[in-house]
């Protein structure tokens, strides 16, 4: 357990502009910041971060809370995990003690796999750094490839020793599970003998954006062995590599810095490019990009280039994979190196800056470059050559811009001495046809994957009182310390001041009213200590508490709150805001309150009266009756005082 001292410090310390621009580039406007909600895909900003409030809203998907809230949404922690991640990145020290093999046992299966894949890769690292096989096979594999140690540690590569059980026995013998040593992929089962996936391989660490170690790649150093050069991690509950791409935990800064992510192949040839001096660049680790991953990378920046090997035999097949790209309105460009050159060793053959100068000397729109890689293959075949028009087209028409497709149109007539009338007629034929597709994937009732049903939704009661809980626990939230009103007491002249908070509790808790909704429940029972204590607790206190549930209702809630624009403040308009207007409205909202709880009991006692009606209890019929006049009698009191309105 974290003790809440702790949890303070680290509550305090955590800027939520700062945690959140980690993961999603945000843009300053006027006093919030605004970006691409990480959560769900959009293509205009509808993610909101208030520094003031300290909270974050998307009001696309609704996703609401704090820096905590945040990191446990995000990186799916639990609350402690999460406040482990700030209390790291603040340097805040957080005391637990080890945990013994049974209480890991009882860690969810996320947590523990995370943790035996974190014990994985130190275990490799010391394996490099401190044995002398890793030292002799695996740091002498990067010395001879010219990478320098402080690289080496930056990406935390390391070595899985030639013994084909060392590891699996290490991790064992230290009280990690063998299920969890499986579900990993780390070990492989067969019959009897359980023993290592990556003997014999330098190992590389693949991160979260946070930088937790998901699974690893592991290059075999032997040429003589019949097996694949590289092996990945298996899919787990943790890595799926369809969702990530190699190196985006140490460029998510650099790229979102230059608005651009170098996107190569290997390992290797992403860590050769941050001893050059480029540091925004990611790897798909040599599998075709995947809607996920090109997601990812937008985030950060809409502007990818795409790095080719010289002699890439593959080049004209991968090319057609990068359509996904264009498809998410990324603008791509395509830089080929030199003949028989790749990333990692032309990058190292000449010097940072000739580096850095080829490629931006010779990126290429990527349009133009699959032009002129087809047309040289076309040469003066006119069958080639309309089949590469085809191909060209096919690429524009998924570009979802109207204006990006306008321009690549003019530029492709221009370069293929074709009119822009037919390359417009070819695509938007191709976009009418994906229109129709997407209408109509399921065209009747019989196609539907799973047959509809009909599900008669029963009402709850509580559902009447819902929107006038959260009601009041904003007012609580947001003026629960601004002053209500001022009165002279008469027995002894003094003068006594009311806030907001000591209006609503004693209201509520003199009509013995109670909250149906848990959290909305919980929030009014410390307002009703803080009160009796006299103490009046700001928004603050509950946007940071340590129980989530609250934390992120009091964001949700606080979130909906406007202020004036700056242009009626700069024409010294005046506009009647919400705290101006505090008399009326509490007291209205605290009657819509208790008008719905009557509402419930009305609906309540009527389902009593029918079934006294069907017993034949006299007695009973009388009496739920007497109580059905009282409550329809408080709220006509009720709606009086509403001004004659018919309470809904």
């Amino acid at each position: 357990m974290i003790d809440r001292p702790t949890i303070e410090r680290i509550l305090d310390a955590a800027q939520i502009v700062d945690v959140i621009q980690e993961f999603v580039p945000l843009k300053k406007r006027g006093v919030n910041y605004l970006g691409l909600c990480p959560f769900h895909n959009e293509k205009t900003p509808s993610f909101t971060v208030s520094p003031s409030k300290e909270i974050f809203k998307c009001f696309g998907c609704g996703k609401v809370g704090n820096s905590v809230n945040f990191i446990m949404e995000h990186e799916h922690l639990s609350y402690p995990e999460a406040l482990k991640y700030l209390a790291r990145k603040y340097h805040i020290e957080v005391v637990e003690k080890e945990l013994t093999p049974e209480e890991l046992e009882k860690q969810n299966e996320r947590e523990s796999l995370l943790v035996v894949t974190a014990y994985a890769a130190r275990k490799f690292t010391e394996n490099l750094f401190q044995t002398d096989e890793g030292i002799t096979v695996g740091l002498s594999y990067f010395k001879e490839r010219g990478f320098q140690q402080n690289t080496l540690k930056k990406f935390e590569v390391g070595y899985s020793f030639e013994k084909r059980d060392a590891f699996t026995r290490q991790a064992l013998d230290d009280g990690y599970k063998q299920d969890f040593l499986l579900k990993t992929g780390l070990s492989i089962q067969h019959e009897d003998h359980v023993f290592d996936r990556f003997s014999g391989r330098v190992m590389f660490p693949i991160h979260s954006l946070s930088g937790q170690v998901l699974g690893f790649g592991g290059r075999i150093l032997k040429s003589d062995v019949k097996t694949a050069k590289y092996l990945n991690s298996p899919e787990s509950e943790i890595y799926h590599k369809s969702r990530i791409v190699y190196g985006i935990f140490q460029a998510r800064k650099a790229i979102t810095q230059d608005d651009r992510c170098y996107l190569v192949e290997g390992y290797t040839d992403v860590m050769s490019l941050h001893e050059a001096g480029i540091e925004n660049v990611v790897a798909s680790s040599g599998t075709s990009l995947t809607q996920e991953q090109v997601r990812l990378i937008k985030r950060f920046t809409p502007n990818i280039t795409i790095l080719y090997d010289g002699d890439s035999a593959g080049i004209k097949a991968s090319i057609r994979g990068i359509d996904i790209v264009l498809e998410e309105g990324m603008n791509v460009r395509i830089v080929l190196l030199p003949d028989g050159e790749d990333p990692d060793s032309y990058s190292k053959k000449v010097s940072n800056e000739e580096f850095i100068k080829y490629l931006r000397e010779k990126e290429t729109d990527f349009i133009r470059f699959k032009t002129d890689l087809l047309l040289e293959e076309a040469s003066n075949d006119p069958v080639r050559k309309a089949n590469l028009i085809r191909d060209i087209v096919r690429s524009i028409a998924v570009i979802p811009e109207t204006i990006n497709r306008t321009v690549y149109i003019k530029e492709c007539s221009t370069h293929l001495d074709i009119t822009e009338a037919v390359l417009y007629h070819e695509v938007n034929k191709l976009r009418q046809q994906r229109s129709f597709q997407d209408r109509n994937k399921y065209p009747g009732i019989e196609d539907l994957p799973v047959p509809p049903q009909v599900i008669q939704k029963q009402v709850k009661q509580e559902i009447i009182t819902y929107y006038s809980e959260k009601e009041i626990i904003r007012l609580l939230l947001k003026f629960g310390s601004t002053e209500f009103e001022r009165k002279i007491r008469s027995e002894d002249g003094k003068e006594e001041v009311t806030m907001v908070s000591d209006y609503i509790v004693r209201e509520i808790t003199s009509d013995d009213l109670l909250f149906n909704d848990e959290t909305c429940a919980k929030i009014f029972e410390e307002f009703r200590f803080f009160c009796q204590q006299g103490i009046f607790p700001g928004d603050k206190q509950f946007i940071k508490h340590e129980d989530p549930a609250i934390s992120q209702l009091s964001a949700d809630l606080l979130s909906y709150s406007h202020e004036l624009s700056r242009i009626w403040r700069d024409k010294q308009t005046f506009v009647e805001t919400e705290d101006m207007k505090l008399k009326d409205i509490v007291p209205d909202v605290v009657l819509k309150f208790k008008s719905d709880k009557i509402k419930v009991r009305l609906k309540e006692n009527m389902i009593q009266l029918e079934d006294a009606a069907k017993k034949g209890d006299t007695e009973r019929i009388l009496a739920l009756q007497k109580k059905d006049q009282n409550l329809k009698a408080a709220m006509r009191m009720i709606s009086e005082k509403l001004g004659n309105r018919i309470v809904l």
